[in-house]
């Protein structure tokens, strides 16, 4: 129990001088320029870029569903098409023959 207190002291004291030390205003000074850096390379927060990667997910399921929906109206007009082009073709072989 007194070791406790006592580590809890010297903790506590530690934060102190840490706080009121030029070390504390280095870092102050050290994280500005760090994001001061970090805003010129036009970087995205990790939130900016979750949501732009839920964006693109969204993206591909629904170029996923246009390209089978599109994949199955074109197998629906082959045949039609394949119909159209058989009268075509045998009024033209009526006439070559």
């Amino acid at each position: 129990m007194f070791g406790k207190n006592l580590f809890d002291e010297m903790t506590s004291k530690l934060g102190e001088t840490i706080a009121n030390s030029p070390a504390k205003d280095m870092e102050k000074n050290v994280k500005a320029m760090l994001g001061s850096a970090f805003n010129k390379m036009d970087l995205v927060t990790r939130e900016e870029f979750d949501i732009q990667q839920q964006v693109l997910i969204k993206t591909r399921t629904k170029l996923i569903e246009l390209e089978s929906r599109l994949a199955r109206l074109e197998a629906a007009q082959a045949p039609a098409e394949a119909e159209a082009a058989a009268p075509a073709e045998a009024a033209e072989d009526k006439t070559a023959g």
